[in-house]
């Protein structure tokens, strides 16, 4: 047989309207990217704060370059920790308000590496059912009893907890903003319950680090949780603008993942020009709130201007779903975008249950208002906006891999 079965496989994904490829970007991320030398309007990029091309960034990085070079070429607790690894943990953990923060390669890495760090076989670990794939991945990877409740389903997450005082540990993880739903979860009533039952709480806040708060600092200073949090998860991958997971907490936790997190031992670490990126954009975030006060006026002006059109709205954040249905109409809808300039992958399942395939439409505060108004210009003009309801596209339009 060999490898045959592939062949079949990817047939499959085909007929199913699932089959993935990539386009090549050939410019910086921004609100607009070249693609083969023509402009796109990019709706799709988790650059919030459009920090990924920032002048001071860039600096940052080159500068890094120049005095440190770019690999280390090692893990962290053999020769790869460097002087700006460092600092940018001690500005992470008083970005976060913790006594300590550790750098991961990558945000799938920190999840993983931290959730097989904390459990084990004698333990249970409890998820939100629609967490990040990387949490899933961790909750299945650790060996521990893994149980999810309903999406953000309070009362469900209690009776598993009430169910479960014969385990070693108990560890509720949830994402603080859901990447597909673009929803919250319900923060203060997750902690009240898990410090109930003397649960661990560990709070993945990837999107919402930079978006949320008064000082942009994430969902945690949001509620107004900070110390009652025990590991804060977080990106600086997306409105950082930059590469790489962390953990924060205290100082006992961060020295227990240096010694357990499998994915943090055995990784060459993050070259110092990417840590010196992400301390230029959280110094960028702490010392100026303008973007983020853009980014969510950007937020509620595309919010207003789907609601004439489509009713109940979801998503509390940059992240705005527009459900579609199957795979083949949303890749479909997603192609008639990119026909008339625009970048919207289709976002289906695996990634999201069947039937609920959708465009992921994801603010940058660099949009504007006119970037706005031609994303729902071009919906109306395609046939997709209809006043009253959302008309689903007719069969027959060409498809391309996308998304």
């Amino acid at each position: 047989m060999g490898l045959n079965f592939i062949l079949d496989e990817l047939k499959s994904l085909r007929e199913q309207a699932l089959m993935r490829d990539y386009r090549t970007i050939e410019s910086a991320q921004g609100p607009y990217i070249q693609i083969e030398g023509k402009s796109y309007l990019s709706f799709c990029s988790n650059n919030y704060l459009g920090l990924a091309d920032h002048p001071k960034i860039k600096q940052a990085a080159i500068t890094a370059i120049n005095q440190y070079g770019w690999g280390t070429c090692a893990s962290r607790l053999v020769a790869g920790n460097m002087l700006l690894h460092e600092e940018l943990e001690k500005k992470i953990a008083e970005f976060k308000g913790t006594e300590a923060a550790l750098l991961f390669p990558t945000g799938y890495m920190t999840n993983v590496g931290a959730i097989c760090a904390l459990a084990g076989r004698e333990d249970i670990v409890i998820g939100d059912k629609l967490n990040h794939a990387s949490i899933i991945d961790g909750c299945r990877q650790s060996g521990a009893i893994f149980r999810v409740y309903p999406h953000n389903d309070v009362s469900q997450l209690e009776s598993l907890l009430l169910r479960s005082s014969t385990y070693r540990r108990r560890l509720v993880v949830t994402d603080s903003v859901f990447s597909m739903d673009g929803d919250t979860a319900p923060l203060p009533e997750i902690v009240e319950i898990a410090q109930k039952y003397d649960a661990i709480i560990m709070v993945d806040d990837a999107h919402a680090t930079g978006v949320f708060g008064q000082h942009g600092k994430g969902m945690i200073e949001h509620y107004g949780l900070e110390g009652k949090i025990d590991i804060i998860m977080g990106s600086l991958s997306k409105a950082i603008g930059s590469i790489g997971g962390f953990i924060a907490g205290s100082k006992h936790l961060v020295n227990f993942l240096k010694n357990k997190a499998r994915p943090f031992i055995y990784t060459t670490s993050l070259p110092p020009a990417a840590c010196a990126a992400s301390l230029a954009g959280l110094t960028l975030i702490q010392e100026d709130t303008s973007l983020i006060d853009k980014l969510w006026e950007n937020i509620r002006y595309l919010k207003s201007q789907l609601s004439e059109f489509i009713s109940n709205i979801s998503g509390e954040s940059p992240i705005v779903p527009v459900i579609i249905g199957t795979a083949e109409d949303a890749l479909n809808l997603s192609t008639r975008l990119y026909e008339n300039g625009i970048l919207i992958p289709a976002i289906r399942p695996p990634t999201v249950p069947l039937g609920t395939s959708r465009l992921r439409i994801s603010l940058m505060a660099t949009h504007n208002k006119e970037d706005i108004n031609r994303l729902i210009s071009t919906l109306k003009d395609i046939g997709f906006l209809t006043h009253g309801n959302v008309k689903h596209l007719k069969e027959g339009y060409a498809q391309t891999d996308v998304g």
